[in-house]
């Protein structure tokens, strides 16, 4: 019998082990690292600089501090990705306090925090600010909400040294009587601000005067992107903010077209966004358009014409993010010029449904056209029209680095040029062998089983998966099941499978930590999802609701809308979470014996 107290010999000193550790910085490098032998585990605790945590319900405040006390980086992500769909109810958890409390108590060398949807209290950024104020470099509140600008007063106040404030798409409460005053502390106490966005908050009662102070104070500024404001009255902001390499926001109000002809953007600027820009204003982008790296015009005002005529004048872009008004002649304008091009992603438009431009779709031709022309492609991320089994065959020739695919195809048209894509499907995935994440969301009829039985086999590498409307018996999902060996973590909405399938698929994927089902054949009791119950396995069920949401039509009226029951099951090392709201039902063995 092998002798277990044997030491084993990794051939590496302690000394050129702790020499080479700082430079391993992947997870999955890092958590290899640690299962060698004891002591490279205690190396790898003590020189562990970053984590990132995809559910705050998968671990503790307390078992992160036992495991990793020296950190200096922290993100952490609350609500499931549906969430930014308005498919969680809004009080399903992931607060903020027991991880704030934990950091102010224990993590003395933290220097960087990020917030991932999640709930956040003013209290919290109180703490936060007395506690760690001196050493906060970078606060990032990405798409929370339950603060106010109090909060952010204590913040600003107290955190000096904040290279990066972000609160992008953040739901933020403007209190009544402070006008602006977060965004005057931080003008008159901070030097060193790099990156500061507030772009997508409803935060406007704040002074342009407060901009220009920062821009003037600030000599590293080289980002900022901020919620609407006229142009005109950023004028002195962009004089003074010599170094911004990246601007997003504003707005255009004034209707005369001469007036705007007076703004000068940062020379230096890499990185734009204007909102709210039409085909009159788009002359101010001219004179910088062939230094463009990254161009947002997802909230720009303008047609598949004026997409043309900027693009053509954008040879160096990298990233492109706008609207399906760009079209497939947009794109095709988009493949001819900007070869460099690595990031692209298609929205669907606010207006689709009325859209009378013909141009303004993108379907199977402006795909290939991209394909074929931007050969550097890593992220494509679209809404199509139309979409057929030879676009998706062109897309797995030419994309050979693409690393993210999402499609989603949109229900404008009553026929779909060629359903099913299964073969489509099999050869993207065949010849994109660097995908990490694929995400295909179709209508009833555009993956067969034998469809969904190509995703799985043909995915060996794909971490992150969402499926939307495939399959068409339990066996598809069985089959599918059957492949993807990386496979993390799985969404799925609109599907057919049974609960009984659902269980047998989570059992059969071997490195499944999470999955997300909205829509799908309940059994009533949900008994039947208990085939997938095991240790350290937590499964909540949302049940069928209606809510209420905002008429599209902008009139003050609600509409009632139907939301299917949601499965979330995912690997848990804290046990069950003890803060369930009324809406979300825990499911385990002695629960259903209760029921």
């Amino acid at each position: 019998m092998e002798d277990r107290s044997v030491k084993v010999n990794t051939g590496m000193s302690d000394v050129v082990a702790g020499c080479v550790m700082p430079y391993i910085v992947d997870a999955k490098d890092r958590e290899a690292v640690s299962l060698v032998c004891r002591r490279w585990y205690e190396l790898d605790t003590l020189t562990r600089e970053h984590v990132t945590i995809a559910l705050c319900y998968t671990t503790s405040p307390e078992r992160l501090r036992r495991r990793f006390s020296q950190l200096k980086s922290l993100k952490l992500k609350g609500k499931p990705r549906a969430a930014m769909f308005n498919l969680i109810p809004e009080d399903w958890g992931g607060f903020v306090t027991p991880w704030v409390e934990e950091i102010a108590e224990s993590f003395k060398s933290l220097k960087h925090l990020h917030f991932r949807r999640m709930i956040v209290r003013d209290s919290d950024l109180e703490l936060l600010a007395r506690s760690r104020g001196r050493e906060l470099l970078t606060l990032k509140l990405d798409k929370c909400s339950g603060f106010s600008t109090q909060g952010l007063v204590h913040i600003t106040r107290n955190c000096r040294e904040l290279r990066t404030l972000f609160l992008e798409e953040s739901s933020i409460i403007e209190n009544e009587d402070e006008q602006g005053e977060w965004l005057h502390q931080l003008a008159i106490n901070n030097t060193v601000l790099e990156t500061l966005n507030f772009y997508m908050t409803d935060l406007d009662k704040i002074k342009f005067e407060d901009l220009e102070l920062i821009a003037r104070n600030c000599p590293s500024l080289i980002s900022v992107k901020i919620s609407d404001r006229e142009i005109l009255d950023l004028l002195g902001f962009f004089h003074h903010a010599t170094a911004l390499e990246e601007f997003c926001g504003g707005s255009f109000n004034d209707q005369s077209e001469e007036r705007y002809s007076v703004v000068s953007l940062p020379r230096k600027l890499s990185r734009l966004g204007l909102t709210m820009m039409g085909r009159n204003e788009m002359p101010i982008v001219f004179p910088l358009a062939p230094l463009l790296v990254k161009l947002d015009l997802l909230y720009a005002l303008l047609d598949t014409e004026d997409h043309c005529t900027l693009i053509q004048k954008c040879p160096n872009l990298i990233v492109l993010e706008t609207r399906n008004v760009i079209g497939d002649r947009g794109l095709e304008v988009l493949a001819q010029n900007c070869k460099k091009l690595r990031r692209l992603r298609i929205e669907r438009g606010a207006d689709e449904q009325e859209m009378e431009d013909e141009d303004g779709v993108v379907s199977q031709r402006g795909l290939m056209a991209i394909a074929q022309g931007c050969l550097e492609l890593e992220y494509l991320a679209v809404y199509v029209s139309d979409i057929t089994n030879t676009s998706l065959e062109c897309i797995g020739t030419h994309s050979k680095n693409l690393t993210d695919f999402r499609l989603v195809l949109l229900d404008r048209e009553e026929i779909v040029s060629d359903l099913p894509l299964d073969n489509g499907v099999r050869a993207l995935l065949r010849g994109c062998q660097k995908l990490r994440r694929f995400a295909l969301y179709l209508r009833p009829g555009g993956l067969t089983d034998k469809g969904l039985f190509y995703v799985g086999q043909y995915s060996p590498n794909v971490r992150w998966m969402l499926l939307g409307y495939v399959g068409e018996t339990d066996t598809g999902l069985e089959d599918f099941s059957r492949g993807c060996p990386s496979l993390q973590k799985l969404e799925m909405r609109g599907c057919c499978f049974s609960e009984r399938a659902l269980a047998n698929a989570v059992m059969q994927l071997p490195s499944l930590r999470y999955l997300w089902v909205q829509g799908y054949r309940g059994s009533g009791t949900g008994h039947d999802l208990l085939g997938m119950a095991r240790p350290y396995w937590n499964i909540e069920l949302i049940p069928p609701r209606r809510v209420d949401v905002s008429d599209q039509s902008g009139e003050a009226e609600t509409v009632v809308v139907e939301h299917p029951a949601h499965i979330l099951a995912y690997y848990s090392l804290a046990g069950p979470r003890t803060d369930f709201p009324d809406s979300v039902i825990p499911l385990d063995q002695e629960s259903m014996i209760n029921a």
